[in-house]
């Protein structure tokens, strides 16, 4: 598998990207098909789990490529506080991208937690571009989940009108605005059917950061296949529960 890291600059953002594929000597303008991946909430485009998958799906199917990038104010990117408008656009710059610049006659979107639930506001917002949808521990609960994570003194800090810093290894700012927003936009009370025959949802009967039984019932609500996975936890960190979920969402972008 060859790897590159790249940016796309475009519309005032540059985005943070890494470029997978089988082959060096294959041009960058002739793939017919490719992936584009995002990460969870305080992750990034450099995780394990992103490259097992490239590595998993180009060596299959040997004339795809994959792309992962950093959502704003993850990883290497350079904003500093987090905006759900810029995440979306960020979404959108790099479909594009896969579209007009990789050639792809097919996108297919592999997105995990954060990544996922905004995958799901991108396909209400600006419709569906992808031939292909896999949800892994689509964060369908995220206001509830965030807040939950909150103390005393962020709570306080909000009330008042101020920023607050949230993340793991790197801080972002919020504001009460981004999570009102996403309290406003709940993504169990929109309907997904004309999505549904293209995506699947993957889950861990152990997530401790979004209920199992929630990200079920939004499945079947939405007649989204749902496939449980027995004993994972949020971030799937058992590798055989990884290399299940990775096999799946392979197969089905093979389909």
């Amino acid at each position: 598998m060859i790897e590159k890291k790249l940016q796309i600059n475009e519309e005032g953002c540059s985005i943070r990207c890494r470029f997978f594929c089988h082959d060096s000597r294959k041009n960058e303008r002739s793939f017919k098909r490719a992936a584009i991946v995002t990460h969870g909430f305080g992750s990034s485009k450099d995780t394990a789990g992103i490259t097992n998958f490239a590595q998993h799906l180009t060596s299959k199917y040997k004339d795809d490529a994959v792309i992962a990038f950093d959502f704003p104010c993850h990883g290497e990117d350079a904003r500093k506080k987090l905006l759900m408008d810029e995440c979306l656009k960020y979404l959108a710059i790099v479909t594009d991208y896969v579209k007009k610049t990789l050639g792809a006659e097919k996108v297919y979107n592999y997105s995990t937690s954060f990544g996922a639930y905004v995958t799901l506001r991108f396909l209400l917002s600006k419709g569906n571009p992808f031939s292909r949808i896999a949800l892994r521990a689509p964060a369908v609960t995220i206001a509830e989940s965030m807040n939950r994570y909150l103390t005393e003194a962020d709570r306080s800090a909000l009330k008042k009108g101020k920023e607050i810093q949230v993340g793991f290894d790197r801080k972002m700012k919020i504001d009460q605005a981004f999570l009102d927003d996403l309290k406003t936009h709940d993504v169990r009370k929109s309907e997904f059917f004309d999505f549904a025959d293209d995506l699947i949802i993957l889950h861990g009967t152990k997530d401790e950061m979004i209920p199992f039984e929630e990200a079920k019932t939004f499945a079947e609500n939405n007649v989204i296949t749902f496939i449980p996975v027995e004993g994972a936890n949020h971030p799937f960190q058992n590798p055989k529960q990884m290399a299940l979920a990775i096999h799946e969402i392979v197969e089905f972008f093979g389909e």
